[in-house]
This record gives C-alpha cells, structure tokens and sequence, in this order.
C-alpha cells in the first residue's frame, strides 16, 4: 500500500509538471525496486498465512492435503479384570484404505478393510515374538462399530 501511494504520488507529482519520460521517472523514484519490494512483501506474507494455516492442521489432515495414506491409534485400552483383552481405537484416511486395497486387502467397507489388515499386523508382531498365534486361549476378539468410520476391537 505504502509502495502503490508513493509511486502515484510521484508519478502524478511528475505528470502534473509535464515530465513524460518514464525510464527518467523509473530510475529517479526507483520504481522497479519499490515494486520488487512490494512483490516480495506480498509473497512473504501470503507465505506467513499458509505456515498459519498448515500450522492449524491436524496430521490426519495434514497427510489427506498432500494425499498421503496415514493411520494413527487413537486409544489403548486394557481390560483390568483380564490383561489379554483390551482394544485399540484406530484412524485412518482414504488414502489409507487405497494403499490396503492396492496390498490387496478386500471388504465391504473400510472397518472391514481396516480391520483385516490390523488382525494381519497383530498376529505377525506376535508371531515374530514366537507366539503361537492359532491358539485358541489367548482371548477373543470383539469388533464394535463405533460409526463415522471408526471401530473399536476388544
């Protein structure tokens, strides 16, 4: 604004005088460098209200934005009456779901899709730990649609 008003100011200061020569009137007032300025001005300051804005977001947005597969637990929770049953809470965006179809990973829905790859996930951790993870006595799990796109397993 400041940059605008002093080039017109001048300009009409000059125009009003009668002197017409516009490279004179760039080199005397400087005009290129007031308007790189201004350029510069304008740029950082759209820059500073995208760092704000990108600031505000959460990481499940901030993956979605740049579509990025991303999934978070969100929750863990234990049984205190029987430490083998518990439940975690997952997140994920769509970008997630498509990198488990791409795997291969098939269902109805995301819970399902989601749910599959996480039992997938749980028994091989288990596994890598020399669990025998096809016996029967190390609980059950219960899935509970929790709706707008989460499910809980205990």
């Amino acid at each position: 604004m400041v940059c605008d008003t002093a080039i017109g100011y001048r300009f009409r200061c000059l125009r009003t005088n009668g002197v017409l020569d516009m490279k004179f009137l760039e080199k005397f007032f400087k005009i290129k460098e007031l308007w790189e300025e201004k350029q510069r001005a304008e740029q950082e300051a759209a820059a500073a209200v995208e760092a704000a804005r990108v600031a505000k977001l959460s990481p499940k947005e901030l993956a979605t934005e740049k579509k990025e597969p991303w999934v978070a637990v969100l929750t863990t929770q234990v049984n205190k009456d029987n430490i083998r049953n518990g439940f975690f809470e997952l997140d994920w965006n769509e970008y997630f779901i498509r990198e488990l179809r791409l795997n291969g990973y098939q269902g109805e829905s995301e819970e399902e899709i989601v749910d599959k790859w996480f039992t997938e996930l749980c028994k091989n951790v288990g596994t890598e730990e020399g669990i025998d993870m096809n016996r029967r006595a190390a609980g059950y799990i219960n899935v509970n649609n929790l709706g707008n796109g989460r499910t809980e397993r205990s």
